[in-house]
């Protein structure tokens, strides 16, 4: 017959299990998210119009810690700051992007955690050509007043292909 402690013990190692689990949903929630408003920046196969792209940009930025890195690489810059990252994807490089995050990993430590997504992106560049980028995501997350944030994003690119007539002419 199990002990008072034993089931003290018990409940405890359940409560761990089931918070561990409800950050780990809550960090793919997070990066759903991203993902989403990122993608949003773009309307058939154009940059939607100033104002709706300074507020999702703004609203991207709200997603990381006040001191957030978000790092795109040689090619996209890094920047600190929900205020820099706001002005940085208030500035696409793109007219079209659709953010594909697969095979998450994520480490829950308390109110910290870690993660690595796979990227798949068909993108459109600004001179209409369609490329298709994959790459790695490295995250840090931070839970502040209950909500999970992005403390850091670092994208590592691992290639940039062509695709040729690709999606281009869906929006036409």
């Amino acid at each position: 017959m199990p002990t008072t402690d034993d089931l003290a013990d018990r409940i405890r190692s359940l409560e761990l299990r089931v918070e561990r689990t409800e950050a780990v949903l809550a960090i793919q929630d997070l990066k759903a998210r991203y993902g989403d408003l990122v993608d949003r920046r773009f309307a058939r196969g154009q940059v939607v119009d100033d104002g709706v792209l300074r507020r999702i940009a703004s609203d991207v930025a709200a997603l990381f810690t006040e001191d957030g890195v978000w790092d795109g690489g040689p090619g996209l810059g890094t920047v600190t700051g929900r205020d820099a990252i706001a002005e940085r994807l208030g500035t696409p490089t793109l007219t079209f992007s659709r953010h594909l995050f697969v095979k998450p990993r994520i480490e829950v430590d308390g109110d910290c955690a870690q993660g690595r997504w796979d990227l798949l992106s068909p993108c459109l560049r600004l001179d209409g050509s369609a490329w298709w980028m994959c790459g790695i995501e490295d995250d840090e997350y931070a839970r502040v007043d209950g909500v999970w944030l992005h403390r850091s994003m670092t994208l590592t690119t691992l290639f940039m292909a062509p695709a040729g007539e690709g999606w281009s002419t869906i929006f036409a």
